[in-house]
């Protein structure tokens, strides 16, 4: 089993988050660390953040939620970059930031 880390953005901003969300993302993470592998519609590759890289897809009545996690890590489960989805696309900016957290855990 491997253990998740979290990037220390990632902790403030699911401070923020409903309860429900974050009870599925423990699921999910949950799942990961057990060596699972998730597919869509709760998980996808985001191979324009990096290779090895996927999301965790969480939708509620409040909102869309996006997690970034990298699972070639040889220890752990990276997860690097969470924020609330607005658009239908992915902002370029939470794509450059994204890459810059995953730099700051690799």
């Amino acid at each position: 089993m491997k253990c998740i880390r979290l990037h220390r953005a990632v902790e403030k901003v699911l401070q923020e988050w409903p309860a429900a969300v974050k009870a599925e993302l423990a699921d999910l993470l949950g799942l990961l660390a057990a060596g699972q592998s998730i597919c869509m519609p709760a998980s996808r590759p985001m191979p324009d953040v990096a290779p090895g890289v996927s999301e965790l897809r969480i939708k509620d009545r409040s909102g869309q939620f996006r997690v970034f996690y990298f699972t070639k890590n040889s220890d752990a489960i990276l997860v690097f970059h969470a924020f609330r989805k607005k658009t239908q696309a992915t902002p370029k900016h939470e794509l450059i930031l994204a890459r810059a957290r995953l730099g700051d855990l690799l």
